[in-house]
């Protein structure tokens, strides 16, 4: 028995607004630049999600959605097809969910991407294209309306819509039981995992 519970929400559902980030193969560098990823800690990370996107050499903002007034207060990204591919810093979905994010809605994400995101309770819910495409739309048209993502039902709503999405199993199971931070896991359970090693002949 444990000296205590990990305290891990569960994340069955995420409501909120959207932001649209089209394009496919949108890597971990371009959603947080190599030259950002020298911090100690992830605090202060949110400022620099997209930075070469978002910003010119002399620090003047692009046309972004995430520079746009209607969008600052978003929480749910829409992005499209293999979102997060390339390298697999962790700085990536932190850098998101220090901006603002709390979930994701694509065609597909990056699988380390996806866990890294998961290890932050952070959802990764996918559709087809046009599933995305619509939705995108629909964001950009009402910056300030609620999506509303059910990641145990594997639904999103939005507008007077219900469209099916798809959650990977593995990910709904960690989320909606609350068991998707391993690392508080760990620590709650720290006795038995000391009593299961001093049991093991080879761990002296």
């Amino acid at each position: 028995m444990s000296d205590f519970d990990a305290d891990i929400p569960e994340v069955r559902e995420v409501a909120g607004t959207g932001v649209p980030i089209r394009g496919n193969d949108i890597d971990t560098d371009q959603i947080i630049p190599a030259r950002f990823m020298k911090v100690v800690t992830f605090d202060g990370l949110g400022q620099f999600a997209f930075f070469d996107v978002r910003y010119d050499d002399d620090d003047n903002q692009k046309d972004h959605p995430m520079n746009e007034d209607r969008f600052s207060d978003a929480n749910v990204m829409v992005v499209n097809d293999n979102f997060g591919c390339g390298s697999s810093r962790e700085h990536a979905p932190q850098a998101l969910m220090r901006w603002g994010i709390d979930a994701f809605i694509g065609e597909s994400f990056a699988e380390i991407f996806a866990g890294n995101c998961l290890a932050l309770g952070m959802p990764t819910v996918t559709a087809d294209h046009e599933t995305i495409a619509d939705l995108q739309d629909w964001v950009e048209a009402n910056p300030d309306g609620e999506i509303d993502i059910d990641v145990a039902g594997e639904t999103i709503t939005y507008g007077d819509r219900t469209v099916d999405v798809t959650v990977d199993d593995a990910q709904r199971k960690a989320l909606v039981e609350g068991i998707w931070d391993t690392t508080a896991l760990m620590s709650a359970n720290e006795n038995e995992i000391d009593r299961t090693a001093q049991s093991l002949p080879y761990v002296q």
